[in-house]
């Protein structure tokens, strides 16, 4: 942290981590220089959309937008949209963009979120990756009824993708290396319930099988080769197999760059360096565990965490939320609370997957670690958040009088 309070403020970044941390900086009274840099072109704009109602054609894009440009302009921001990030030198406190512009700082927010891993084809034509607003618009205008789209990758971007082009009539295989999607994060009977609901609405999926490469026709991808020696026709290829942090301009700054930026439980990764969002990885003192979350609830909430520390002195403390995520497929909301990753056991507590309105406790150690539901009213799964808040024992959590 500082020794004194910046007056000059930096973040790298302007999705919604980075909005959020200039928005906080200026609501706490910082009334210095403050400049917000992003790599794309477009101002702030929402990005769980993008694999749902953008894809469908529901939404047109300036419902993306976070905010009007009206609002932006009365935050006094120097604005650097349409460049990126290309280096950064704590000893200097200054952050070199891409077209050569050094901005000197007193603090740091870094925002830079993350990018899809690829395959070696995703260079050929009909080969997709799904981040972007430009990225979800190239996708939606081939995808139309009849047409083949291959998903590779079964995790909740590629399967809400398989559900949105289900429902606009597309013909779509869903190709997953593991026996059981989304297991190592939902466990094996939620990631089982979630396989039989893409099968029963038409989705081939293919599992325990890995792409082994794409064959082109007449420069374009139309048939993706699997592992197990079958074959699937496309006309588009989705590539969902996560994703990478964008560390690599702050490479030789001297952070910890293990798995996106490493952070203190403030979100401090450096005197004056506080990052947020997708891009950090930080110690949940909750959980008593390090995690990087990708969901867009955490990224606002660390981008005000981190702002609020970097102003020094009062700052609130350490950032321990609970984190949460939600997936619309096939008109069914599932949502999430907690640390679900890595838990030791997960049991239906209340409802039943056959019905398809179920709760999901999972335990890591002794407590409750987290809970998922399908289509639950948002009264009972307040209750099973502020139940992990309070790190309840199993038992305790798992008495039929918490349902």
């Amino acid at each position: 942290m500082t020794a004194v309070p910046p007056r000059r403020i930096v973040v790298v970044g302007a999705s919604a981590a980075g909005l959020s941390a200039v928005e906080t900086l200026r609501r706490e009274g910082f009334d210095g220089s403050l400049t917000l840099v992003g790599e794309e072109v477009h101002p702030p704009y929402d990005r769980p959309p993008l694999s749902k109602r953008i894809l469908t054609g529901d939404w047109q894009t300036d419902r993306l937008r976070l905010r009007r440009p009206e609002d932006l302009d009365a935050l006094g921001l120097d604005l650097r949209l349409g460049v990126a990030a290309s280096s950064l030198s704590p000893a200097t406190r200054t952050v070199t963009l891409a077209d050569g512009a050094r901005l000197a700082y007193d603090g740091l927010v870094v925002a830079t979120g993350v990018r899809p891993r690829r395959l070696p084809e995703c260079g050929t034509p009909g080969v997709h990756v799904l981040r972007d607003m430009d990225d979800a618009l190239a996708l939606r205008d081939r995808l139309a009824a009849g047409g083949r789209l291959v998903v590779v990758g079964a995790g909740f971007l590629g399967t809400e993708v398989a559900a949105a082009a289900r429902s606009l009539g597309a013909v779509v295989t869903l190709v997953e290396p593991t026996a059981v999607p989304l297991a190592h994060v939902v466990g094996r009977q939620v990631g089982a319930h979630l396989a039989r609901i893409h099968r029963e609405h038409g989705v081939d999926l293919r599992t325990g099988t890995k792409v082994t490469g794409i064959r082109t026709v007449a420069g374009r991808a139309a048939e993706v080769h699997l592992s197990d020696g079958t074959a699937a026709e496309a006309d588009d290829v989705l590539v969902a197999i996560g994703s990478r942090p964008n560390t690599e301009w702050l490479a030789g700054s001297g952070l910890d760059l293990t798995d996106g930026v490493g952070c203190d439980a403030y979100c401090a990764a450096a005197p004056g360096i506080y990052a947020a969002g997708d891009v950090a990885r930080w110690y949940n003192p909750l959980f008593g565990t390090g995690m990087r979350v990708e969901h867009r609830t955490n990224a606002a909430e660390q981008g005000m965490a981190a702002a609020r520390n970097l102003l020094g002195p009062g700052r609130p403390g350490p950032f321990a939320p609970v984190p949460y995520f939600w997936s619309d497929q096939y008109g069914l909301r599932i949502q999430a609370y907690g640390h679900l990753r890595d838990h030791d056991e997960a049991r239906v507590v209340d409802g039943d997957m056959t019905d398809g309105r179920f709760v999901v406790a999972y335990r890591t150690g002794s407590v409750l670690s987290g809970v998922l539901a399908v289509d639950t009213p948002p009264k009972i799964l307040r209750s099973w958040r502020a139940s992990i808040a309070a790190r309840t024992p199993w038992q305790e959590a798992a008495r039929p009088a918490l349902l």
